[in-house]
């Protein structure tokens, strides 16, 4: 359990089966209703079960229990889509509840993937994230992530996707 510094009401733990429904609302919510992500994602962005094999499942919850914010990470497997090595980790679906953005529970996410992968032995991180999600772009660039064009994919026609690495 990491609590961030100055915080007592935010902790992040390993999601556990019973905040699966919670987490699929929560990201499925955010990615798909607010316009970054298209309608076809939203069956993968709600298999939480799935990726919580793929992952670690990671949440934050607020004082009362309550999940805000979500991350898989990705420390091994093709789960990961854009690592090329072992010594790359990447991290996906990081989801904040809108009605806590801005108090620090992305970067907490972030940075507790950062820390996680570098005790696993990581090199690097590396993410990708769509054009329209600028303000995770914000948080990424503030946490030292810089662009890797060379590495931008299409998962599917009319999806273009940007990528960021982050030496450890």
């Amino acid at each position: 359990m990491v609590q961030p510094a100055g915080s007592s009401s935010l902790v992040v733990e390993s999601a556990r089966p019973e905040d699966f429904p919670r987490i699929a609302d929560l990201t499925v919510g955010v990615y798909v209703g607010g316009g970054l992500a298209e309608p076809h994602y939203a069956e993968e962005l709600a298999d939480v079960a799935g990726r919580a094999g793929r992952s670690e499942l990671m949440v934050i919850r607020d004082g009362g229990g309550t999940v805000v914010g979500s991350v898989a990470l990705v420390l091994r497997g093709d789960f990961g889509n854009i690592t090329t090595s072992e010594d790359e980790a990447a991290f996906r679906m990081l989801v904040v509840d809108p009605a806590v953005q801005g108090r620090g529970v992305g970067e907490l996410l972030v940075t507790t993937c950062l820390d996680r992968a570098r005790a696993a032995g990581k090199h690097r991180m590396v993410i990708s994230t769509d054009p329209r999600m600028s303000a995770a772009q914000r948080l990424y660039e503030r946490l030292g992530f810089a662009r890797l064009t060379e590495r931008d994919w299409s998962p599917v026609p009319g999806v273009d996707l940007m990528v960021y690495v982050r030496e450890l």
